[in-house]
């Protein structure tokens, strides 16, 4: 299991520790969530955040774009160390466009849907995508109860995964914790969001090899 840690549960006034904290705690990815107070009900952080992180650390940068225009502001996400770029269904006209124009920025595109997005509009786009994110709370706070309904979902992309043997990562998003990340790994999910459950954690290392021996 690959456990991304949230840093929207991060302590920000020593945001690089708590980055290599997580790190040493043995978490592979680090997920940062951007929000525009436009697509959804809150404003976090950009590009320059992150993008001084970038060389303290080896881990994988998971950048989730929770925002209404992904394209205008791809490249200096892109520029500032984003591996994994994703943006919602539901922010853009042309999904194939935006994952084409991600791609030429030598990112890996990721695309995203809300817990009430039918996850079979995501079909045409699958061979083309490397990580599909699984909304299980409504987008826009942290520390959100786990929506069971994204268990569906991850089932779903699981079976299109094997059938046509595809090759993007399943994750999850919202209200993981040990119970809720065995019923998504069960599932048939590949990266597991944490924010609260790993930041607010007396035991990160414990927790997150909880998560990762799944």
């Amino acid at each position: 299991m690959i456990v991304a840690p949230s840093i929207l549960s991060a302590d920000f006034s020593r945001l690089l520790e708590e980055v290599k904290d997580v790190e040493r705690c043995g978490a592979q990815f680090l997920h940062i969530d951007v929000m525009d107070g436009h697509f959804v009900p809150n404003i976090t952080i950009g590009p320059m955040v992150y993008e001084n992180l970038k060389p303290h650390v080896k881990m994988v940068f998971d950048v989730h774009l929770m925002i209404s225009d992904p394209c205008f502001y791809a490249r200096s996400f892109a520029k500032a160390g984003a591996d994994y770029l994703t943006f919602h269904y539901e922010a853009v006209r042309d999904p194939a466009e935006v994952i084409a124009y991600f791609r030429s920025l030598d990112v890996k595109p990721g695309i995203s849907i809300k817990p009430g997005t039918d996850v079979r509009i995501l079909d045409p786009y699958l061979k083309d995508l490397d990580l599909i994110l699984v909304m299980s709370v409504e987008p826009g706070f942290g520390g959100q109860s786990f929506m069971p309904l994204a268990l569906n979902k991850i089932a779903y992309l699981k079976d299109r995964k094997e059938k046509e043997n595809l090759d993007f990562l399943i994750e999850v998003d919202g209200g993981i914790n040990l119970e809720t990340g065995q019923l998504c790994r069960e599932a048939g999910v590949d990266v597991l969001v944490a924010g609260t459950y790993i930041f607010k954690a007396k035991d990160r290392k414990a927790v997150i090899r909880e998560l990762m021996a799944l």
